[in-house]
Parts: structure tokens; C-alpha cells; sequence
């Protein structure tokens, strides 16, 4: 169907400016009603999400790792991840009796939750 201005009768043409000029008494009215200028309507649901620096580093080093294989290079040996630290059995204990003496404490007060 051609929406060409050339076939279109004088009829068909007042048709549209009316309903045109009724189209934009409605984005008017909706405007006066949003208070706002019609374009967005800000979503309170819709958040930006964030990353870290780390997970960028991550998958971009994915990435590389990925086009090396293909391309068929060898990839540099990716940092040594550092070990866990080991918590030693006396500040293992310590942390243990203060949390029991927090339940202790929770559960005299009747509490079920800290």
C-alpha cells in the first residue's frame, strides 16, 4: 500500500489533519496528566546495573583467552591466584566462644534471630 502524497484525495487529506490535531490533544492531555513531556516515563522498577572493576577484568580476560585460542597463539599462564589464608585454631576458638556468648545472650533475652 503506497501512502504517497500524490494519491490521496483533498477528502483523505482532511481526515488526517483531524485526526492528527486529535492525536496531539491527547498527547496533551496525557502530558498534563504524567507532567511531563510524554517522551519517557521513568521506570521505578528498572535499575542500572553495575559492575565491578574485577568482573570487567574477568571477562575481558575471558575474551582473550577465547580469540587466542582461536587464532591459535598460546596464551600467557594467568596470574597465580593467591592461596586462602588459613585461620589459625586459636582465632578460630575465640571467634567460636564470642559467638556462643552472643547466643547466650540472645537466648536469654528470648530471641530466636540475632
Amino acid at each position: 500500500m503506497n501512502n504517497s502524497l500524490t494519491n490521496v484525495s483533498v477528502r483523505q487529506l482532511e481526515r488526517a489533519i483531524k485526526i492528527k490535531a486529535k492525536l496531539e490533544t491527547l498527547q496533551a492531555q496525557l502530558d498534563e496528566v504524567l507532567g511531563g513531556d510524554g517522551t519517557e516515563i521513568p521506570s521505578p522498577f528498572r535499575k542500572k546495573r553495575r559492575m565491578s572493576a574485577a568482573g570487567r577484568a574477568a571477562i575481558a580476560a575471558g575474551a582473550r583467552r577465547r580469540w587466542a585460542k582461536i587464532k591459535g597463539e598460546a596464551t600467557a599462564p594467568a596470574a597465580a591466584k593467591k592461596p586462602r589464608r588459613k585461620m589459625s585454631a586459636a582465632a578460630k576458638a575465640r571467634m567460636s566462644a564470642v559467638a556462643k556468648e552472643r547466643w547466650k545472650k540472645a537466648k536469654a533475652a528470648g530471641k530466636t534471630t540475632l
